[in-house]
């Protein structure tokens, strides 16, 4: 994005210098006054009901204002203060700008890296999963960072396995709304600007980190234990509200089949600009106005961005080769609502996807796909066809507990798929919480289930039906 030049100018010196009076002045008339260590300048005297008081020195001596990049540079200290440490609370600085008149400065304290002081111009980069970074928007602007993107704007060692707490302040022209990980703590304003603070995050992965900037307007999500805030551009609010109306019932399905929230809140920005996709970010997601017609038509992307919630952001992969543990179980989200909404049920939609990748080419595993397949819709599909086998194997009972067991023993960390399948085994084995394994599946068993899914190229048949498969999940 492009950065225009502040043309405000900062005087660090003193007036320009006049002609020196000759020598043999002893004393400089009214209104000249001699420096030490400078030349003779001339300054207007000041009138008698201005003169200067003794207590607060010469107004006219006073140094000039300075700017917000005057203050940025390091003051050296002075002879009796030793070595000037900087504030507790003082956050490194970065600048971004967002098209037309919002030009938010970004405020960041990364604590694994320590406090430092940034400056730089972000702006969008080319990834091999397309543009990532800082993209503008017809009135504000917003960060993609989902894989590569993160280090455009801050620096990082970016990797999902090192995730860190962030806390993030923005300042931006006083009309535009700001809205970024982690929960608003306080908004302040001076003269034209506004400057929106967040609160400290919990453990999270550097392509998680968003900033979005618009003139959005606040629509809360009445009901629930958690709550839900809707930000979206005035010409929204109508669709967003029919599309929303049942969002409330989404996190609270979720909560029973994968265990608590796991953070404080939950918030979505629409955007007024139409995007190719929505995305997730921790404790928010990012959509288009697009995603939000006013009539459900992208109710299951809805449902498959707060599942992430629980799955790739509070429980995140080491590695992107773990990625299925994101969008398989996303993706099974959004059949999982289908059921619960009165639309097909997960067993239905789990086959009617099972023929139809059955019609396509089956040439790499889920447990490692490479990097041109992280993002693969084949992937997506058969991870959340994995777990359906899985469920059709082991029961609702064991399998709702091993999702539940799966979000609070790993709770902001990280995983691999071998975490996964020692927590099936031990299932299996012993069952969890009180629940075991039906007569007949033994750990071997899911073992060698969770082999042909996860390892084989050839696409496995699913596990017969079960003559009683409960629709309402969850409960009882």
């Amino acid at each position: 994005m492009r950065r225009t030049r502040s043309r405000r100018t900062h005087h660090r010196g003193h007036p320009p210098e006049r002609e020196r009076r000759p020598a043999r002045r002893l004393r400089p008339p009214a209104g000249l006054h001699r420096l030490p260590g400078r030349p003779l300048r001339s300054r207007p005297a000041l009138p008698r009901a201005v003169q200067p008081d003794p207590r607060r020195g010469d107004p006219r001596r006073r140094p000039a204002r300075r700017g917000r990049l005057d203050r940025a540079r390091p003051r050296a200290p002075a002879r009796d203060e030793g070595p000037r440490r900087r504030h507790a609370g003082q956050l490194p600085e970065r600048r971004a700008q967002a098209q037309g008149p919002a030009r938010p400065v970004v405020r960041r304290r990364h604590r694994a890296a320590g406090r430092r002081r940034l400056r730089g111009h972000p702006k969008p980069a080319q990834g091999p999963c397309g543009d990532v970074g800082w993209e503008e928007l017809t009135d504000g602007a917003l960060v993609a960072a989902q894989p590569d993107g993160a280090p455009t704007w801050f620096p990082c060692n970016d990797h999902p396995s090192l995730k860190a707490t962030y806390e993030i302040a923005v300042t931006t022209e006083a009309p535009y709304t700001v809205v970024a990980n982690g929960p608003l703590v306080e908004v302040t304003r001076k003269a034209s600007t506004r400057t929106w603070r967040f609160a400290r995050t919990e453990p999270m992965c550097t392509y998680l980190a968003t900033v979005n900037v618009g003139m959005y307007d606040q629509l809360e999500l009445v009901g629930g234990r958690v709550r839900q805030t809707a930000w979206v551009a005035s010409a929204q609010h109508a669709n967003a509200r029919h599309d929303l109306s049942r969002h409330v019932d989404t996190l609270a399905l979720y909560e029973r089949q994968f265990g608590p929230y796991p953070f404080a809140n939950y918030r979505l920005v629409v955007t007024e600009d139409e995007l190719e996709i929505p995305l997730e970010s921790h404790g928010l997601s990012i959509f288009g106005r697009n995603h939000l017609d006013g009539e459900g038509s992208w109710d299951r992307l809805i449902a498959h961005e707060l599942a992430h919630q629980w799955f790739g952001n509070s429980v995140s992969v080491a590695a992107w080769q773990h990625i299925w543990l994101n969008e398989g179980f996303a993706c099974y989200a959004e059949w999982l609502w289908s059921e619960e909404s009165g639309g097909p049920s997960a067993d239905r939609c789990a086959r009617e996807h099972h023929a139809r990748l059955a019609g396509l080419e089956q040439d790499f595993s889920i447990a490692d796909p490479g990097p041109d397949l992280m993002f693969d819709d084949r992937l997506y599909k058969r991870g959340a066809l994995t777990l359906h086998a899985l469920r059709l194997t082991v029961g609702d009972d064991l399998f709702f507990e091993i999702l539940r067991t799966w979000t609070a023993e790993h709770r902001h960390g990280n995983v691999v798929t071998a975490d996964f399948r020692e927590l099936v085994s031990r299932a299996c084995t012993g069952g969890l919480a009180g629940v075991g394994a039906p007569e007949g599946v033994t750990a071997q068993a899911a073992d060698g289930l969770l082999d042909a899914w996860l390892l084989d190229e050839a696409l496995p048949e699913l596990p017969a039906k079960p003559s009683v498969l409960r629709r309402v999940l969850g409960r009882g």
